[in-house]
């Protein structure tokens, strides 16, 4: 049996698919394993090249393996799909056979490979995420309930929470009604608490991480960002400038050129969409504040967005900063240095102005 170098995994929850070849690319075998299967056959196999979507699981996966001697490659699902042979015939095999063929591009780019303490802080930002959606949901849900008996209260949670104790004693709703109020405060003050210690945990973190401290230098980058940042990002290096961690995230223009003629459009809105909010979010808060300030006290940083926000418009000047904000950011982990306002001024261009 020729001996294999090169393995192409399909990982699912239960089931793992994996495409095995040799050193020539011929495939050798296709091996069906559980979760703990796996696990038994990588620990028997001489060390290998093993590519896998990045998807659940992989980062353990691809810690696992590493450990083992192996050389882990994450890659996009978007990048797999066009090396399936056949577009209309989707199965586990198919799929470990387009990741094995994946993996051995030269050209192909991969995910970087999360450390258990990175994935361990982006598990609370993730379940804050979602008790913030439960929260949403059931504000939206109780004020829904409540326009049906003729009442009606104010969108935002805090207004809605100083209604309810009152409402459950108003005589204009049916007496049966009027207990699912009061549960519906306790779930509501139940949920703020669980956001707070979430918010406790990632700003502990924020305030720790000698990463996050520095990115927090920037205008509109506060605890939540830095911490989601520096717990997304394993390794600014590897990108090689910061236009390629714009990208990303998905904060540049999609591209659809041909003939030399190049077409932009909206952003790509690839890559983390929780990151990518976070920064808009900071984005918005930074416009406000350069809009604000004292023209004469205005950072260079500041003019640019005044300037843009006159010529672009409101919402393009958020994606903007946003895309500065990491460029940006990638300077200062790749580097490692401290954000300092007046870097420009040491640019070669700008010292031969001056």
């Amino acid at each position: 049996m020729n001996e294999i170098t090169t393995v192409g995994v399909d990982l699912a929850k239960e089931h793992i698919v994996a495409c095995a070849a040799d050193a020539a690319g011929r495939i050798v075998c296709f091996r069906h394993f559980s979760f703990a299967g796996f696990g038994e056959w990588i620990a028997n196999l001489p060390p290998c090249l093993i590519g896998m979507e990045a998807c659940s699981s992989a980062h353990h996966w691809a810690r696992t393996l590493a450990a083992r001697g192996h050389t882990p490659r994450l890659i996009a699902a978007e990048l797999v799909e066009p090396f399936r042979l056949s577009r209309g015939a989707k199965n586990d095999r198919a799929d470990a056979q387009a990741v094995l063929c994946a993996v051995r591009q030269p050209a192909m780019r991969f995910v970087s490979i999360k450390s258990l303490d990175q994935q361990a802080i982006l598990a609370w930002h993730r379940v804050r995420s979602g008790y913030q959606d439960d929260r949403r949901a059931l504000v939206n849900r109780l004020r829904g309930l409540l326009a049906e008996f003729g009442v009606w209260v104010r969108r935002s949670a805090p207004a809605l929470l100083r209604e309810l104790a009152p409402l459950a004693e108003d005589e204009r709703l049916p007496v049966r009604v009027r207990p699912l109020l009061l549960q519906s405060l306790g779930h509501l003050r139940q949920i703020d608490a669980l956001i707070t210690e979430c918010d406790e945990r990632i700003e502990a973190h924020a305030r720790e991480h000698d990463d996050a401290q520095r990115i927090q230098a920037l205008l509109g980058i506060g605890r939540l960002t830095a911490s989601a940042v520096v717990a997304s990002i394993s390794d600014a290096r590897d990108f090689r400038n910061g236009r390629q961690l714009a990208a990303w995230a998905g904060l540049v223009p999609r591209q659809h050129s041909t003939g030399g003629k190049t077409r932009l459009g909206p952003i790509t809105k690839r890559g983390d969409t929780y990151l990518r909010s976070l920064l808009t979010q900071g984005a918005r808060s930074a416009l406000q504040v350069a809009l604000k300030r004292d023209p004469l006290r205005r950072s260079r940083l500041e003019q640019w967005i005044v300037n843009l926000h006159g010529r672009a418009g409101y919402h393009k000047t958020l994606v903007a900063i946003a895309n500065k904000h990491l460029r940006i950011i990638w300077a200062i982990l790749a580097h490692g240095e401290a954000y300092d306002p007046q870097a420009w001024r040491r640019h070669p261009h700008q010292a031969r102005a001056i």
